[in-house]
C-alpha cells in the first residue's frame, strides 16, 4: 500500500475518534444543553456545599493544630479529664476506641495530671449506657469513686461540652479521644468556654473502623460549625460543680432488673468484663 493509502486511513481513523469523542462530550452535556437554569442551580448548589465542607475542615484543623499530644508525660496538669463516650457493644463491652479512651483517663489520673474523670456519654434508655460502663471500668482499676463524674447526657461532642462547662463548671481539662475526633473535640470544647488539651487514644490501628470514623468525622465538623455558631442547646439539669462536689452525686441510679450487659447492669459477665479491664489497665 502507497504512502498516499497510509495517510488516507490515518486521517479517516482520526476522524472517528473525533467523532466518538463529539458524541461522549454531548452526552456528558446534554443537561446543561437541555436544562440550563436547573442544572446550573444544582452546580452552584454542589459547589456552595463544597466550599462549607472544605472550609469547616480547615478551620477546625487550622485553630486546634499542636494542642495534643499522644504522651501523657507532656500533658499539663488540669482539673479534669473528659472522656467522650464511643460505642458500648451489645455484650456489655467497650469497643476498642472506648476502652482506650478510658485507659488513657486512668493514666492521667494516675500519674497526677488531673485530680478528676467525668466520663460523658450517652445514656438516652436504660438498655444502653457509656458512661456507667466507663465509670465500672475506672473503678475496678482503683480510681477513687469520688473522683468519677458522670454525664448521662453527652449525646454528642457538643453536648458533651457544653454540660461540662455548665452543669459541672470545667474550666480546665484534658479530652481523652481518638486522633480523628480530637481537633472537633478541642474545638467544641473552647467553644464552650473551657481551657482544654488533648491527650491521645490511638494505641491501636483501627483499619477500616477508622477509615470510616476519619470519613464522618469530615461532615460532624461541619456539624460542629452550625452548632458553635447557633448554640445548639444542651440538656440542662442540676449543678454539679466538680471543684465542691463528690463525684458519685452525678451517678444515676442503679440499673432495673433485666437490664441487658450494654445497660452495664451489675451481672457476673458485666463483672468479669471489668475485671478484664482492670488487669489490662494494671499491665500498662
Amino acid at each position: 500500500m502507497g504512502k498516499t493509502g497510509w495517510l488516507g486511513r490515518g486521517v479517516a481513523s482520526l476522524n472517528s475518534m473525533k467523532q466518538g469523542l463529539l458524541s461522549i462530550w454531548r452526552a456528558l452535556t446534554w443537561p446543561w444543553r437541555r436544562f440550563p437554569k436547573t442544572v446550573g442551580g444544582l452546580t452552584g448548589l454542589v459547589a456552595v456545599l463544597c466550599l462549607i465542607v472544605v472550609g469547616s475542615n480547615a478551620y477546625i484543623l487550622l485553630s486546634t493544630s499542636g494542642e495534643a499530644t499522644s504522651d501523657a508525660a507532656d500533658v499539663p496538669p488540669a482539673e479534669i479529664a473528659i472522656v467522650p463516650g464511643a460505642l458500648v457493644n451489645a455484650n456489655g463491652h467497650m469497643s476498642g476506641m472506648l476502652a482506650d479512651r478510658v485507659k488513657e483517663a486512668y493514666i492521667l489520673w494516675r500519674d497526677g495530671k488531673v485530680k478528676k474523670i467525668l466520663v460523658s456519654g450517652d445514656h438516652g434508655t436504660w438498655a444502653y449506657d457509656e458512661p456507667d460502663t466507663m465509670r465500672k471500668a475506672l473503678v475496678r482499676d482503683g480510681v477513687a469513686p469520688e473522683d468519677i463524674f458522670e454525664d448521662h447526657a453527652g449525646f454528642d461532642t457538643w453536648a458533651t461540652m457544653v454540660r461540662a462547662r455548665q452543669i459541672f463548671n470545667v474550666k480546665n481539662a484534658v479530652v481523652v479521644t481518638q486522633g480523628f475526633h480530637m481537633p472537633r473535640a478541642l474545638f467544641l470544647a473552647e467553644s464552650a468556654g473551657i481551657h482544654v488539651t488533648g491527650l491521645l487514644a490511638d494505641q491501636h490501628h483501627w483499619g477500616y473502623q477508622g477509615e470510616k470514623s476519619s470519613i464522618r468525622e469530615v461532615f460532624a465538623r461541619v456539624k460542629a460549625i452550625w452548632d458553635t455558631t447557633v448554640d445548639t442547646p444542651a440538656m440542662a439539669g442540676k449543678r454539679i460543680p466538680i471543684q465542691t462536689s463528690d463525684g458519685r452525686e452525678s451517678w444515676g441510679p442503679a440499673p432495673p432488673p433485666g437490664t441487658p450487659p450494654a445497660g452495664s447492669p451489675d451481672s457476673s459477665s458485666a463483672a468479669a468484663h471489668l475485671d478484664a479491664a482492670a488487669k489490662r489497665f494494671g499491665d500498662a
